[in-house]
């Protein structure tokens, strides 16, 4: 795919517009963006069409553009955003489902597990109480499963309370939702390059799929800039999804 003056984009900037797009009409909340392409996703919301974001040093502090600290944010603060709905975090997956449940703690029987990750952590607390979305750059079917082994982040057939929302699931292939009847995973786009044949086969279970399936959209020429020359000139993106 490329722009108008036949720019070449690359399958990670072609990601990392896919994660700014979670946080459009946002407001002012508090993005958590966990991982690279998330977090250069973020600050290209911020910069852009989300300028109300707010961005953190993951610890304590609030930081502009530019990383610098721009104010405190206490952890009481914090807890109130996180559990009023005023925080939209962006994590990883091990696996997740159909209905958007997520394991990050272990693989295996709950018993006698063949591998040991990281535990549940916050993912019950986030996915219950303020948006979550999903950063996977490696699509395939051990990630996307029929069922997850131990549930972490709760999904849609789990869900409780009034700010739980899921919006979207951006991978190195596609965006995938819920905006479906049954909130069931749905293929939202593809990235340039790639098929929905392509996303079936690395998906373990079955996609709801329209008819048409859209190309996840370019960057602007000034997006491209930014990513470019402001928030990524070392091109860390690429390291994270090869160029293909």
């Amino acid at each position: 795919m490329t722009t108008e003056t036949t720019t070449v984009i690359s399958r990670a900037e072609h990601c990392l517009i896919a994660c700014a797009e979670a946080w459009r009409d946002n407001g002012e909340v508090l993005a958590s963006p966990m991982g690279l392409i998330p977090s250069f996703g973020a600050r290209l919301a911020k910069r852009t069409f989300s300028p109300d974001l707010l961005l953190t040093d993951g610890e304590a502090l609030l930081v502009g553009l530019d990383g610098q600290p721009e104010g405190w944010l206490p952890y009481r603060r914090h807890l109130t955003m996180v559990t009023g709905g005023k925080r939209h975090v962006m994590m990883g997956a091990s696996q997740i489902d159909r209905y958007g449940n997520q394991n990050i703690s272990c693989i295996g029987d709950w018993e006698r597990p063949t591998r040991q990750l990281l535990g549940v952590r916050g993912a019950p607390v986030n996915t219950l109480n303020n948006p979550v979305s999903y950063w996977i750059p490696k699509h395939s079917p051990r990630v996307f499963v029929e069922r997850v082994d131990m549930i972490s982040g709760v999904g849609y057939d789990h869900a409780v309370g009034p700010y739980h929302r899921l919006p979207r699931v951006v991978t190195d292939l596609a965006v995938l939702d819920f905006e479906t009847p049954g909130h069931a995973m749905r293929l939202a786009s593809v990235h340039p390059g790639v098929t929905v044949e392509e996303v079936r086969a690395a998906t373990g279970f079955d996609l709801v799929t329209g008819d048409e399936v859209p190309y996840t959209r370019d960057p602007t020429a000034e997006e491209l800039r930014l990513i470019r020359e402001v928030i990524d000139p070392r091109g860390l993106r690429d390291r994270e999804v090869a160029p293909r």
